[in-house]
């Protein structure tokens, strides 16, 4: 009898643990679900960004094209598209806009062109598709997500690029379409600068965009595309079409889109680097973009930021310039800013 009641008892104690771990698991099931739907995460370009410098309509047009592209992007996330949809869409209004340097804004080169450079990644399976000094092609994001996803290459530049772009029917103009004169204007006034042996303008290199998704399927893509640096020469590239440098996206880690002096992205290939101290050095992403933008980059003697979110929906926006336009949207908050404050 005695025996009975002892096993009946364990039985009991059994049962009661087990349920235990159930409510624990359902319990954690309902942390994850703290995840948001989707995240997205733009910049518009760093650098010497200050109020002092910039006029209330000025601002209001850049909050404006910012609230834009986070629309274009979002509406694709809320109706459930992917997060390569949602990046190229989003790219798309900023390459369209004469604000940033990237596609309609872009700067110019010594030599009076504008080349124009852009990058996409898809974390799931980490293909990746790039352009380089292209003069011709209406949207550079676009041509990278072709070169990733009808080719067997990462990075086409120049002429070819362009031949690719036109043999998948991607939209081309004639050089001209590119034209600002606020660009033009600064290209002069570096071009001044070098005759007169001055120190050349900082400021020639804010402007690059980007924008890092995360979709309702956990997928996650960056893309990052820019018109390069003003009185530029010899068809120089920055980190922009660089895959790891500029852009990079891992649905394990991060996806990451950079702004800033992109020789200095380059050599320390800040985007992947920011991914590898997560998958290597368990740190979270907002301690691996700090000790990245504003310790090694600045002892580096590089300036700029970044944009990054991770698996669980995280969002950074992290520079170490004097301002950086930037923004992002979840299911219940959306954020825009610019200065540093």
């Amino acid at each position: 009898m005695k025996f009975h009641s002892i096993f009946l008892l364990v039985v009991v104690a059994m049962i009661v643990n087990c349920t235990s771990k159930n409510d624990q698991t359902t319990n954690t099931k309902k942390v994850d679900k703290a995840k948001p739907e989707y995240a997205i995460v733009i910049h518009g370009g760093a650098g010497t960004i200050i109020r002092a410098d910039m006029t209330p309509e000025k601002e209001a047009a850049y909050i404006s094209a910012l609230n834009a592209a986070l629309d274009a992007g979002e509406g694709v996330l809320k109706s459930g598209g992917s997060s390569l949809d949602a990046v190229e869409a989003t790219i798309h209004i900023m390459e369209e806009s004469p604000l940033f340097n990237a596609g309609k804004g872009a700067v110019f080169t010594h030599d009076g062109r504008n080349e124009l450079d852009a990058s996409i990644m898809n974390g799931k399976d980490q293909k990746a598709g790039a352009v380089g000094g292209v003069s011709t092609i209406k949207s550079p994001i676009s041509a990278a997500r072709a070169v990733m996803e009808k080719s067997e290459h990462v990075l086409l530049t120049g002429r070819g690029a362009e031949q690719f772009a036109k043999e998948n029917a991607l939209e081309i103009v004639d050089p001209s379409y590119f034209f600002t004169e606020f660009r033009w204007q600064a290209l002069q006034k570096a071009l001044e600068e070098e005759r007169e042996g001055l120190e050349v303008t900082k400021d020639k290199k804010k402007g690059t965009v980007g924008c890092v998704a995360l979709d309702k399927n956990g997928n996650i893509a960056a893309g990052t595309s820019t018109g390069g640096m003003t009185n530029k020469r010899w068809n120089r590239f920055g980190d922009a079409p660089i895959i790891g440098a500029g852009t990079f996206a891992d649905n394990a880690t991060c996806g990451v889109s950079c702004t800033g002096h992109g020789e200095y992205f380059i050599r320390y290939t800040v985007a992947r680097d920011i991914a590898a101290m997560m998958e290597y050095g368990g740190k979270s992403l907002e301690e691996a973009a700090e000790y990245i933008i504003n310790k090694k980059l600045v002892e580096k003697g590089g300036e700029g930021g970044m944009v990054a979110l991770d698996a669980k929906g995280n969002i950074v926006m992290k520079f170490n310039s004097q301002g950086m336009y930037r923004g992002f949207a979840l299911p219940d908050r959306r954020e825009v800013k610019i200065f540093k404050d």
